[in-house]
């Protein structure tokens, strides 16, 4: 079992929303994508399955519409409020337009708000 298969942390036996972690190889900003997902999963104390999946060719960007590295999602759902309505997918790095400017990596808050949606969608 790798660190990317482990739980943030525990919450009785109910079932985990899936956080993905989406990323190029050359793109170094997965660590910290991944550490923030750690972060607020044991802060909200949610049980969370964590999967980093490298997306390594144009095609592959495509179809599992990238739009650069690092990618959120939870349960399937891009972190990013407008990200349905895009279309530039790319084997390249993300920039996200946060309340503290352009950074590498989504704010804390898109996430916060995922993952109480997906809580919200749990039986």
């Amino acid at each position: 079992m790798t660190k990317a298969d482990l739980s943030a942390s525990t919450s009785g036996g109910a079932p985990a929303p899936l956080v993905e972690i989406l990323y190029s190889e050359d793109c170094p900003n997965r660590a910290a994508a991944l550490a923030l997902v750690e972060q607020v999963g044991a802060e909200l104390r949610l049980k969370l399955e964590i999967r980093l999946r490298e997306i390594n060719d144009a095609g592959t960007a495509e179809r599992e519409r990238f739009l650069g590295s690092p990618t959120i999602r939870v349960d399937g759902h891009d972190i990013e409020p407008s990200a349905e309505e895009r279309s530039d997918y790319a084997l390249s790095c993300r920039i996200y337009r946060t309340e503290q400017g352009a950074r590498g990596q989504p704010g804390e808050r898109w996430l916060r708000a995922a993952l109480a949606r997906a809580q919200r969608a749990l039986p």
